[in-house]
């Protein structure tokens, strides 16, 4: 409401800001990604990171921006956040129709991609996604019931974790000890085996894929 290009600005913002990353981190900081095309890359990694970091926002405030109603009816609390995850899935099937048309261009005309046949289990990684972000959230609005300075921490923590988990780095890139910061994140496997069925390449780890799915249900 109230904007001048509306639902425009969904595809603007991954846009810049995956252009953004190839000229700071693929042409000036000259990080590869691989054997994949940096902007295909960076869309796919920022739209994945919109759709979790969204979704923890807006239901780590839950408590907090709805006080007021539920105080005077009764209903199942669990709603209103699902109803953001909800919302949030129709910018993210807008911001994911951007990164297949870009996609489609580099398999189809480029012929530089050739994804596979995991391709097909991209809901359930994404479906592990929105869940670990969501449960995030519930455990993060029951606390700032208590203590409202942690809603402080938020933005400054998700922006963090930003950076261990392969939006900008491929893991196949990271070695070292700084590679275990990014494997023990479970966002990492989730995130490597999505982009594994779409772009053909990437770390795809049983293991680490288990560990991210036992984090989420425990979780």
């Amino acid at each position: 409401k109230q904007t001048i290009l509306g639902p425009i600005w969904f595809i603007v913002q991954p846009l810049l800001t995956s252009l953004m990353f190839l000229l700071i981190f693929s042409n000036i900081a000259k990080i590869s990604t691989g054997p994949v095309p940096a902007i295909l890359f960076y869309l796919a990694g920022t739209t994945l990171w919109s759709y979790f970091s969204d979704t923890l926002n807006v239901t780590s405030k839950t408590f907090t921006e709805n006080a007021s109603v539920f105080g005077k009816v009764y209903f199942p609390r669990i709603i209103l956040p699902l109803s953001k995850v909800v919302s949030g899935l129709v910018k993210f099937l807008i911001q994911f129709s951007l990164f297949l048309i870009v996609w489609v261009y580099f398999v189809f005309v480029k012929h530089s991609i050739v994804p596979n046949w995991y391709i097909v289990l991209a809901p359930v990684w994404l479906g592990f996604i929105v869940l670990l972000s969501f449960c995030f959230g519930i455990i993060i609005t029951s606390l700032t019931t208590k203590y409202r300075d942690l809603m402080f921490l938020i933005g400054f923590g998700v922006q963090l974790a930003m950076y261990i988990t392969p939006v900008i780095i491929p893991l196949s890139e990271v070695s070292g000890k700084k590679r275990i910061f990014f494997l023990v994140n479970p966002l990492t496997s989730l995130f490597e085996a999505f982009k594994y069925g779409f772009l053909g390449t990437g770390v795809f780890d049983a293991r680490w894929i288990a560990y991210s799915v036992v984090f989420t249900v425990v979780l």
